[in-house]
Parts: C-alpha cells; structure tokens; sequence
C-alpha cells in the first residue's frame, strides 16, 4: 500500500509556470509506474504525464513541450513542471501509483490558471 500527498498548487496567470510535487509513503523504487492526472470542471479525469520505474515517460498531446514530469527515488517524489500554463489547464491534478495490479490516488490540488 502506498499513501500519496501532493502540493504546489494554486493560482497563476496564462502563461506562468507551477511545480507540483507528489509525496509518497513508501520508497518508489519498486513502484512500477507514477503519474499525474487531471480533472476539468464538468469534464472526466484524463493522463497528464506518466513515468516508469525504468524513467521512460508518457504524455498526453495537450502538455507536450509544456509540462515534465519527473522522479526523485532517494526523496520518493515525483514533480510535474508546467510551464506556459494556459487557461484551459485548469483543474484538480491527482498523482497516481501503479503497485503490481494496485492503483492509489492521491487527494489532488487544485490549479487554477486566470488573469
């Protein structure tokens, strides 16, 4: 089992930058796969970014070249830069855990991006 905490959300204006960081309980070495995804108003839950225990990363078309995601194994965290934030990025962002068939969430943080 896996507990996640994430932090580093807030307001921001189009075209600002936020680093959200996911905490986890447990050393994430073993841990196959971690990501973030989001929540829109009105909208279902969708990928942002996804890493693997092995690094290889995965992102959704709509933050590439925007966002990177990143793993700390010593510090057990995973980071999610954004940058060139736009209004439409806008939503609750989950951090996720893939532990064998397993799968633990996050609380989320709420992004707003807003002049």
């Amino acid at each position: 089992q896996v507990q996640l905490v994430e932090s580093g959300g807030g307001l921001v204006q189009p075209g600002g930058s936020l680093r959200l960081s996911c905490a986890a309980s447990r050393n994430i070495n073993s841990i196959n796969s971690m990501g973030w995804y989001r929540r829109a108003p009105g909208k279902q839950r969708e990928l942002v970014a996804t890493i693997t225990s092995g690094g290889s990363k995965n992102y959704a078309d709509s933050v590439k070249g925007r966002f990177t995601i990143s793993r700390d194994n010593a510090k057990n965290t995973v980071d999610l830069q954004m940058n060139s934030l736009k209004p439409e990025d806008t939503a609750v962002y989950y951090c996720r855990a893939v532990v064998l068939l397993n799968v633990y969430w996050g609380q989320g943080t709420q992004v707003t991006v807003s002049s």
